[in-house]
């Protein structure tokens, strides 16, 4: 059964009830693979990351960080022997350009492993993400990307909705019509499991240029 995090940005490690729905779902921890977002960075990249886990009881018998420093026909291996998949929060368009070189995004899909992504890994985790400079991108046009597609629809992860809604669903309205958004702030999360997707936090979801706030399933503590 597919399960996938989507999340936030966390400041104070995991929330009580978000870090217990991780351990019930993460059994397997012999391996957590890393993808960084600046693969350019090797020193004490996904550290904040690693530490939501270890606070929440859960690591794992290797480690495992994929940048330049791996060649790409071991970051398939690695990938490949994964029990937990982490996209590292950072910079978006970084990762997704290092997801098509390595050809990362394949692997992943085919994986067996828990997906988790923060910020612009859980971005890079959707199927389609809209670049614009609104949403802090320093890009001059906006643009369609291509994530790794684990799911079929798009995220806006760690953006301060509640202060730009009206921003927000005019920015993602063309893109909604096509596909279903889901758009959160820092401390949220989005699950899928199987056919099942759970919401943590305030989560909105844009669909047909309609904006709605989701009710929680699972609340944070």
């Amino acid at each position: 059964m597919k399960i996938h995090y989507y999340l936030g940005w966390f400041n104070n490690l995991f929330p009580e009830n978000l870090g217990r729905v991780l351990l019930e779902d993460i059994t397997d921890r012999k391996s957590l693979v890393l993808i960084s977002s600046n693969p350019n960075i090797y020193e004490d990249d996904g550290a904040t990351e690693r530490s939501w886990l270890v606070q929440a009881g859960i690591t794992f018998d290797e480690y495992h960080l994929i940048n330049y420093r791996v060649q790409k026909e071991d970051a398939q291996t690695i990938i490949q022997n994964a029990s937990v998949i982490f996209l590292l929060g950072g910079n978006t368009l970084k990762q997704n350009g290092f997801l098509m070189e390595y050809e990362l995004s394949d692997s992943i899909k085919k994986s067996c492993a828990v997906v988790m992504g923060a910020s612009a890994g859980a971005i890079n985790m959707s199927a389609k993400w809209l670049c614009s400079k609104n949403f802090g991108y320093e890009v001059v046009m906006s643009s369609v990307y291509n994530g790794i597609g684990l799911d079929n629809f798009s995220v806006l992860s760690h953006f301060d909705l509640e202060n730009n809604i009206a921003l927000v669903q005019s920015e993602l309205s063309l893109l909604s019509e096509e596909i279903d958004i889901y758009a959160s702030n820092k401390d949220c999360a989005v699950r899928v499991k199987g056919d099942k997707i759970d919401v943590f936090g305030n989560v909105f979801l844009i669909s047909h240029s309609k904006i709605q706030k989701l009710d929680e399933t699972l609340k944070l503590q």
